[in-house]
């Protein structure tokens, strides 16, 4: 299986509901390093797993949605922890959709998977791995 990474970072401030998350509850902010990874079996007609360039501008308009915002101010999160785990399929799920869509230029459709990874600091991280459906 080969693949391709592209990384990029947000920052959001958000708050947890539950006493398992301890001082969490209250309002604080988190920088994420993401990184986006693509797989597939075969190399496309060109020798790429993916654009790299198309690769990194999906991650970078994905990110620019969340980047400096309050989580708990955003109403397709009422409701929700936006843990590390939950918005590392956000991420995925909005990438995916954008490759359906051909934003991943014309050889995309061969990807096999993709794993969106945040890391929440330098020793802890979550990520989301899954299946990319044919564009």
């Amino acid at each position: 299986m080969y693949s391709v990474n592209v990384r990029d970072h947000f920052m959001i401030a958000h708050s947890f509901r539950g006493e398992a998350f301890g001082p969490a509850q209250r309002l604080h902010g988190a920088t994420y390093v993401v990184d986006a990874t693509f797989r597939r079996r075969a190399l496309d007609a060109d020798g790429m797993v993916v654009d790299i360039a198309l690769a990194t501008s999906v991650l970078r308009e994905v990110l620019a949605e969340f980047n400096f915002r309050n989580l708990d101010d955003e109403s397709a999160f009422a409701g929700q922890n936006t843990t590390t785990e939950f918005m590392a399929r956000v991420v995925f799920e909005r990438i995916a959709a954008r490759a359906q869509a051909g934003e991943l230029g014309p050889h995309a459709h061969g990807l096999a998977s993709l794993r969106v990874r945040l890391h929440e600091s330098h020793v802890a991280w979550a990520e989301y791995e899954g299946p990319l459906a044919p564009a």
